[in-house]
């Protein structure tokens, strides 16, 4: 089957049917206003890009001052652990001294007023056989 010439229709004087040249500034026109369109995406995606990185050195920024602050606090937490223990070990030593001091004293009014030290003052109970 072979078709003619004549019957395929020529449509190019049909009234609102575009020229090739139509076409052509139609679709140029429609890539020109895609670019732009792409252009202005692009140019709001780099600004938020640059606020993105600028947000980024700001928080590394303050992570690094507060990791300084922090090494600083370990430091002056660790310098009072130190001298809490220094003291209570200190006040450790002073009550024992002192507590042997009152046996001594107490030992010694004991040894003045007649009394007997190493005796102890209760009386020790036995178990008898009678009770």
């Amino acid at each position: 089957m072979t078709v003619a010439l004549l019957e395929i229709e020529d449509t190019s004087d049909w009234l609102g049917c575009p020229t090739e040249l139509e076409t052509c500034r139609y679709f140029l026109r429609m890539t020109e206003n895609e670019v732009q369109e792409l252009t202005l995406q692009l140019r709001k995606t780099r600004e938020d890009i640059f606020g993105l990185v600028q947000m980024h050195a700001d928080a590394t920024k303050e992570c690094g001052a507060l990791r300084a602050e922090l090494a600083k606090t370990k430091t002056d937490l660790a310098d009072s652990n130190r001298r809490a223990t220094e003291i209570e070990t200190k006040s450790n030593w002073e009550l024992m001294a002192n507590s042997r001091h009152i046996c001594e004293l107490i030992l010694t009014i004991r040894e003045l007023s007649g009394e007997k030290p190493f005796e102890s003052p209760y009386p020790i109970q036995r178990d008898t056989p009678d009770t």
